[in-house]
């Protein structure tokens, strides 16, 4: 598999690459675009072919006889998850971004809290709120220089109001793979304050050499009258604007009130979506996915080492997904004039750790995802603009 090789996106509708500059001020002439989590890589062989496929009959109709692709999603989760899915369970919306509104409109009602675990992936509170939800913060802990769970401080945080838990699992922007123990912590927290647990699992493919993805289905079997999950083969293969993600609901209840919704709102899924979903979810697909574990493992030393020699500067030990977090709190600097020396002086677009919530002030993302050569390049240019502190 080539991720060596640069693959010029300027121009092609990127939102990474053609809207860094309206968002961050960095050209993408000359700057390096390491905020949006989409990758630098073309998807694996078996994905191209089956979209050239579809190109070759050139007809692009309604997608009936789903039967293959569950079946994909059925041997994906049972071979690299250990987790066995109903096909009858599995829904598909827009994306998980589309699944987590589904879900907060299926199972919530206006007025009612959202348990977020901060700082965590920005758009759970963008779609609680534009729905009349309230978001309840409960930060994580640092220890060691990595998240933790903190149950007891949770417990403190609940007001009554709470109805529904997010977790992000692998945890986007941490980059932690949560213990099976932390998951049955989440499990037993939801059932003592009676809530519905969405488990966001998109980036449980992206798990980084020596760490195991537990999923909350098969962490928690007890709490699956509660529990919706919610996976997508988007982020694993970098197909992110087919849009399409699965919500999995093993209840009968939950699921006969998510399919309400489903049907009033009159979603149905993009045929490109499902056919690259079927060809993804396949032994080639897999053969893929560990090379590129294997190499974004060395994008993240590469990164990590290098941001070593800026003092004050620390980055969180990658368990998943490939987003670095940064913490710039050590420097005693304001974080205008970090953003500015990271923008304007070593031209990176990165997320603004102020986005993700509560403790996530002093904090910059960064994608990994791109060549390696741009990944030491990055390293370079953000020494370079904090010189003056080595």
């Amino acid at each position: 598999m080539d991720f060596d090789t640069k693959i010029n996106r300027i121009g092609t509708h990127s939102v990474k690459w053609d809207s860094m500059e309206g968002y961050y001020g960095v050209s993408p002439t000359d700057g390096i675009s390491m905020w949006v989590a989409d990758m630098d890589f073309r998807p694996p062989a078996c994905v191209q072919t089956a979209l050239q496929k579809m190109l070759d009959h050139g007809v692009y109709g309604y997608f009936g006889n789903e039967g293959p692709y569950l079946e994909s999603i059925q041997w994906w989760m049972a071979n690299r998850h250990g987790w066995a899915v109903d096909k009858s369970h599995i829904f598909t919306t827009h994306g998980l971004v589309n699944g987590t509104s589904m879900c907060v409109d299926a199972f919530t009602a206006v007025g009612d809290h959202v348990v977020l675990t901060t700082p965590v992936y920005h758009a759970f509170a963008r779609v609680i709120k534009a729905a009349g939800r309230g978001v309840t913060e409960c930060p994580l802990a640092v220890v060691d220089g990595r998240y933790e769970m903190d149950f007891a401080a949770w417990d403190q945080r609940m007001t009554g109001k709470e109805t529904m838990f997010i977790l992000c699992s692998p945890h986007n922007p941490g980059g932690r793979v949560w213990t099976l123990a932390e998951l049955r912590g989440v499990a037993a927290f939801c059932k003592r304050h009676d809530l519905i647990l969405v488990s966001d699992e998109i980036h449980h493919d992206l798990v980084m050499p020596g760490h195991k993805h537990v999923a909350m289905a098969v962490a928690a079997p007890e709490i699956a009258d509660r529990l919706v999950m919610m996976t997508a083969t988007t982020k694993t293969f970098n197909i992110a604007g087919a849009h399409s993600g699965n919500v999995i609901i093993a209840d009968d209840g939950l699921r006969a009130r998510f399919s309400d919704r489903m049907m009033a709102m009159g979603i149905s899924p993009n045929s490109f979506g499902l056919h690259m979903a079927t060809a993804a979810y396949s032994p080639d697909g897999a053969a893929w996915v560990d090379a590129l574990c294997e190499y974004l493992a060395g994008n993240a030393k590469i990164f990590d080492e290098g941001l070593r020699s800026i003092p004050g500067v620390t980055s969180m030990a990658l368990e998943a997904t490939y987003l670095a977090w940064v913490g710039f709190e050590g420097l005693g600097m304001d974080q205008a004039e970090v953003v500015e020396r990271v923008q304007k002086g070593a031209k990176i677009a990165a997320n603004h750790g102020v986005s993700f919530g509560t403790g996530g002030e002093a904090f910059m993302r960064f994608n990994l995802a791109t060549q390696r050569s741009v990944v030491a390049e990055a390293v370079k240019r953000l020494q370079a603009a904090f010189a003056d502190l080595q």
